[in-house]
């Protein structure tokens, strides 16, 4: 659910921050009472989702397509001028999380099908939302759009080969085809949405307040379908994924702010890095375990879709406040 950066926040210094604040906060706090709905929708009429499986990967298309949308050639000259703090925000979120969902798979002793949906959801690149969240928190807003925009970009290189190493011991994974499928619902989409900016952005502006609406609501869509499909395996195993999800999540938000302070990146920067590592593109991980492994496996990332913003929101807002 990435949005615009209201005035360009990430030229303005962190303690400046502008009326976007009340819109940034009404699209984060909406967003996760919309997974919530979406969820319950998909757990009490679950027929109505019937063969709704095969439209996720295009579901998750249109997300990207927007994120693509917001792209601006400032994103990209942001990893250029601080190569050093993007590269450690990409290493420790492709360390962190996926090394983090393979330990509590192990701990927790999750079932095949669960553990491999816990670690496919830790090697995803960043959650959409976790610019908007850097933003309430206010941290560097700059370094958070670089970090989610390279995860993304190297998605189809890192997530694949992260999922055969570490899942492969629970089921099979077919890394090569796990790769097709990120190009096509992730890469392309987005780079379709960067062209469609560039040839027509004096019209994209005038959008760009509705989609992160329309992302919402897509990434609804996707989580009352991943629910639908494993409805009646939720009741049993429900405790048990929040309880993964809620460790994964909250190490994940404590051990990103860690890299930050070891790094020396400063108290603005360290806020980012924990938001671009515990928060986690929970879409493409939901879109990924429905196509290559079951609708169970799927699970793990339909309960982060919604613990995560949740979480994201109230850490944000205690860092804020100790900000000041």
């Amino acid at each position: 659910m990435r949005t615009e950066r209201p005035e360009h926040l990430s030229d303005r210094p962190t303690g400046d921050r502008p009326t976007g604040d009340r819109s940034a906060r009404r699209a984060v706090t909406v967003f996760p009472l919309l997974v919530l709905a979406a969820g319950a929708l998909g757990l009490l009429l679950p027929g109505s989702f019937t063969g709704w499986g095969e439209a996720v990967p295009y579901l998750l298309g249109v997300v990207m397509f927007c994120m693509g949308v917001t792209m601006t050639p400032e994103d990209f000259r942001g990893v250029a001028r601080r190569p050093w703090a993007v590269a450690l925000g990409l290493i420790a979120h492709y360390v962190v999380m996926p090394g983090l969902g393979w330990a509590i798979a192990h701990l927790l002793d999750l079932s095949p099908q669960l553990a491999a949906g816990v670690i496919l959801v830790g090697c995803a690149p960043s959650g959409t939302a976790s610019n908007v969240v850097t933003y309430l928190a206010r941290g560097d807003v700059a370094l958070s759009v670089s970090v989610a925009t390279v995860s993304t970009l190297v998605a189809p290189l890192v997530t694949p080969p992260l999922t055969l190493l570490l899942a492969g011991e629970y089921l099979p994974v077919d890394a090569g085809s796990m790769v097709t499928d990120i190009l096509k619902t992730v890469l392309l989409p987005i780079l379709a949405g960067v062209v469609v900016r560039l040839v027509a952005g004096r019209y994209v502006r005038r959008a760009l307040p509705t989609l992160p609406w329309l992302s919402a609501l897509t990434i609804s869509v996707i989580v009352a379908v991943v629910v639908a499909g494993s409805a009646d395996a939720i009741k049993s195993a429900a405790g048990m994924v929040f309880l993964a999800v809620v460790l994964h999540n909250g190490l994940g938000l404590a051990l990103g702010y860690g890299a930050g302070r070891l790094g020396r990146l400063g108290e603005p920067a360290s806020r980012a890095m924990a938001f671009e590592v515990g928060m986690q593109n929970s879409g493409l991980a939901a879109s990924l375990a429905t196509a290559h492994f079951s609708p169970l496996a799927a699970l793990p990332a339909a309960v982060f879709s919604v613990w995560h913003n949740v979480s994201g929101s109230l850490t944000a807002a205690w860092l804020s406040r100790r900000g000041r």
